[in-house]
């Protein structure tokens, strides 16, 4: 039986892997946004200190944070109460999710400013068709009580989310779920910022078109981000493998 210790260690591995990749990306917005895992059922997440550059974090520069946003182990360099209200509160109120992403891309915050949402305009999108919440823009997520319960509340069974005026955010069984969910994601807003950006009428596939696509799109990815998970993988370990330090 693989012990407590490998598991949260492989579990660092995979998460200060997601970071970097992110920053590979240019999907990383200085020191702000962040991601985070967990253990399936743990009372614990693990995420980046406050202050960091995605490019900087290393498996053992990694927090362990209790729900309640107490620092367990490591060493934070500023208090995060934005990202330990977001994350501590959609773990106590989901235990489905293991890994939570939020960015705040131009493409993801530009269509979380219009007031048509993400359209379903490209097979990208069609992963989150009638699969998506939407969340009010409510200024900074400081309070526990009032915004991170708001938050989980509009979340609801989703596993995306658009931050209105702000960014992103989706959710995972595994960080290779919430990864492919955020890959797709931020795709889907490139698009409609591009095509929208034409001046020209758009082409909207009718709803029974896009819900079959929704449907098919997730039926072909069983083992939902692995294979594509392990392709980066690849190309990090190729460029650097100071992620595992």
């Amino acid at each position: 039986m693989t012990s407590t210790f490998a598991q949260e260690r492989n579990l660092r591995i995979n998460l200060a892997a997601a970071y970097r990749i992110l920053a590979d990306l240019k999907m990383d917005d200085l020191t702000y946004t962040h991601l985070s895992a967990r253990l399936p059922g743990a009372e614990a997440y693990f995420i980046y200190p406050f202050g960091l550059l995605f490019e900087e974090v290393t498996a053992s520069s990694l927090l362990k944070v209790s729900l309640e946003g107490d620092i367990l182990e490591g060493e934070e360099i500023q208090y995060n109460t934005t990202g330990y209200v977001i994350h501590g509160n959609i773990y106590k109120k989901r235990p489905d999710i293991n890994s939570i992403f939020h960015l705040h891309t131009t493409a993801g915050v530009a269509v979380s400013s219009l007031e048509c949402g993400l359209l379903p305009l490209s097979q990208f999108a069609f992963h989150f068709y009638n699969r998506h919440a939407y969340h009010a823009y409510d200024s900074l997520t400081l309070e526990n009580n009032r915004q991170g319960e708001n938050l989980v509340k509009d979340l609801g069974n989703k596993k995306a989310m658009i931050l209105r005026n702000h960014g992103t955010l989706t959710c995972g069984e595994t960080i290779q779920e919430a990864f492919l969910y955020m890959h797709f994601l931020e795709k889907a807003c490139q698009v409609q910022c591009a095509a929208l950006s034409c001046g020209q009428k758009v082409i909207l596939p009718p709803p029974e078109v896009c819900e079959k696509a929704a449907q098919d799109v997730r039926a072909f990815e069983p083992a939902f981000g692995t294979r594509d998970w392990n392709a980066l993988l690849r190309k990090l370990e190729r460029e650097n493998t100071g992620y595992k330090d």
